[in-house]
């Protein structure tokens, strides 16, 4: 197939130089696309009907048999060897079962090793006699060790995951789900669907994956080339905020402060605030056109400019309808004089000096940046806006302790590029997509909310995310506060509880924390039981000795197969990398790709949310508890932590545990 379109000829098929540079930039991604993947099978399934798919069952047709693969895959003769799985006649393969056989007779499992072909499994869903039993197959690759970036699931996708993969492009979807559930992998199949199921469309609004920082990024952008999708776009919050040579983050706000920033109550004093520039004029307007002069009294400018502050359109939109609707009254009395103006005429009289000088004194350019500036710097303006809404205390948390004069000169913080970018989508509409996927979603604050949804605000969202993993002071407290925010309150709320990579064992111990992280929130049940998966072990002795038995936990970690994740306290890392160095062991950050003979990765605990290993060593849990600003948020830090274990967790303390663990 990437044959056949890399000896395509366009020199006799296209018009002019234009066409042949877009078709051969299509050509070039087609041939991205269809470029071999190592250790990746073509087809990892097949089905055999007892009838043909869309054939009436009172016609007796016979059945007929498909492979499925990540790719669609035909022959030289154009006859398709390989089915998208995508397709609705794959569908069978992940929702079909003894209860409900879908009329499958025979659904057969391949499984591979370094992409070679070593096994297969066959069930007969239509066999009473044959007994039902877990696919093992699909259990060695859950457990397949983790090497190298994320991978898809395509092999693997649950009946359950598989009905929010494949819902409908015009509803937004929430899922709620634990660790190990596959939230991530539902999120990005999901959009490989979508984009299979909606292309057109979907090419011409966009798709954009939003996930909490770099690493986690880098650790998810190959799941969707592996599906043969190049063109979804990749962004953290801030980056979504942030503007080509506009303000930069150089500071970071105390958490009391960024929570109040993060209020949606901040929306409404932004919208006060560029509101106040509009001014009710106090003089008449007088056009001079050739020999005639034409007089609109101030009460009908006033007229129209509360007409316009009725419709709450845009502050830019109003500003850019101003000289239009003063031109428009000044035709009516050229008509009402004899004249027979043209549109013409009302665009030269919109462009009039004078009108141009009226719409710059009633209804003045913001710049949304000096916007905030001001309501960071100068209390009594943001006294003024925030009355009623915030109380005083709330308003000195808000005010820089020393104002900074400029844009350029401010010591911006995230939370103040977001309140930037409220206020820049009041001034002018921010262009939205055609579907938005934001995972780890309950970290983000109302107003992070508010930046996302106005990037899809006529497309549709899928949210993913753990309440009980919320390690931010503003962490959302239930999903139909946050959808509100969004602007999707009619999403479907979907749970996920089936977890599918952390042992049995491990994520029993972890949910001990549920009652007092995230009360009423149903524990993920693992399907995976690993005996030995999981060890407490306290060290006795200072600090050193403790360091000395984790490098030691990571040395026996390695002899493993697989990744190795040690996790520690932000305040820790420091001193492991130095006595990791000490030891011989190289490590990585996270965010770099391991490969087979660079294994291990040094994990701030801030940053382990998403990412997954096979073995992790976790040093001190007191520790990574009390590295946060309260409890209730290092607990459920640590709940992160201990949850990012594939085949085994070690758990070394030297200080006491956390009650809830004991």
């Amino acid at each position: 197939m990437r044959e056949d379109v890399e000896s395509l000829d366009i020199r006799d098929v296209t018009a002019n130089w234009v066409n042949a540079v877009v078709l051969q930039a299509q050509i070039d991604d087609r041939i991205k696309a269809l470029a071999d993947l190592a250790h990746t099978p073509l087809f990892f399934g097949r089905l055999t009907y007892l009838h043909a798919p869309g054939a009436s069952l009172a016609e007796g047709a016979e059945g007929e048999q498909f492979y499925i693969g990540r790719r669609h895959v035909h022959d030289a003769g154009g006859d398709p060897m390989v089915i998208d799985w995508r397709a609705p006649v794959s569908q069978p393969f992940y929702r079909a079962s003894r209860t409900d056989p879908q009329d499958i007779a025979l659904r057969r499992r391949f499984g591979y090793t370094g992409g070679e072909l070593t096994a297969y499994e066959d069930e007969h869903l239509l066999d009473p006699a044959e007994a039902s039993a877990v696919s093992k197959l699909l259990q060695q690759e859950i457990e397949r060790p983790r090497v190298g970036p994320m991978r898809d699931i395509v092999a693997t996708i649950q009946p359950e995951q598989d009905e929010i993969v494949r819902s409908g492009l015009g509803g937004s979807v929430c899922v709620q789900g634990g660790p190990g559930t596959g939230k991530t992998a539902v999120g990005l199949h999901r959009v490989a669907y979508l984009l299979y199921a909606h292309r057109d469309r979907l090419a011409r609004t966009g798709t954009l994956v939003i996930g909490p920082n770099r690493s986690f990024l880098h650790y998810i952008e190959q799941v969707l080339p592996a599906l043969g999708e190049l063109e979804v776009k990749q962004a953290t919050v801030d980056d979504l905020v942030a503007r080509p040579g506009g303000p930069e983050v150089r500071a970071a706000d105390q958490a009391e402060t960024a929570v109040v920033k993060g209020d949606a109550r901040m929306a409404e004093v932004l919208r006060r605030a560029v509101r106040s520039h509009v001014t009710l004029p106090t003089e008449p307007l007088m056009v001079v056109r050739g020999s005639r002069r034409w007089r609109v009294p101030a009460y009908e400018l006033a007229e129209i400019v509360e007409e316009l502050q009725n419709r709450d359109i845009r502050y830019g939109a109003a500003r850019d309808a101003l000289p239009q609707r003063i031109a428009h009254t000044v035709l009516v009395r050229m008509e009402q004089a004899g004249e027979a103006p043209d549109d013409r005429v009302q665009d030269a009289v919109a462009r009039n000096p004078a009108v141009k000088a009226a719409v710059k004194q009633m209804w003045p350019p913001v710049d949304p940046a000096k916007l905030v500036l001001r309501l960071l710097a100068e209390p009594e303006f943001l006294a003024e806006h925030a009355e009623g809404i915030l109380t005083e205390d709330e308003q000195k948390l808000l005010l820089w302790p020393k104002p900074f004069r400029s844009v350029k000169a401010a010591k911006w913080s995230p939370a103040d590029l977001v309140l930037i970018d409220e206020a820049t989508d009041l001034v002018e509409r921010t262009h939205s997509l055609g579907h938005v996927v934001l995972d780890e979603a309950q970290d983000l604050s109302p107003m992070q909310y508010r930046a996302v949804g106005r990037r899809c605000t006529t497309g549709s969202a899928t949210v993913l995310g753990d309440l009980a993993q919320g390690t931010t002071p503003w962490a959302t407290r239930s999903w139909a506060e946050a959808l509100g925010h969004l602007g999707k309150p009619e999403a479907v709320l979907e749970e996920l509880t089936a977890g599918f990579r952390v042992p049995r064992e491990v994520i029993a111990y972890a949910s001990r924390l549920l009652p007092r992280i995230s009360p009423g929130l149903a524990p993920v049940s693992s399907v995976r039981e690993a005996p030995g998966s999981l060890e407490v072990r306290a060290v006795a002795g200072s600090a050193q000795e403790l360091t000395a038995a984790v490098v030691a936990a990571c040395r026996d970690a390695l002899a493993h197969e697989g990744s190795i994740g040690l996790i520690a306290a932000d305040a820790r890392i420091a001193g492991l990398g130095e006595a990791l160095v000490a030891a011989g062991l190289p490590y990585l950050g996270p965010g770099e790709e391991t490969t087979a003979a660079s294994r291990l990765t040094l994990v701030p605990a801030s940053l382990a949310k998403g990412l997954e290993y096979d073995y992790v060593v976790l040093d001190e849990p007191g520790a990574i508890v009390a590295g946060e600003p309260d409890e209730r948020t290092g607990l459920r830090r640590l709940y992160v932590c201990l949850t990012r274990a594939v085949s085994g967790l070690t758990a070394l303390h030297a200080g006491p545990l956390p009650d809830a663990l004991t």
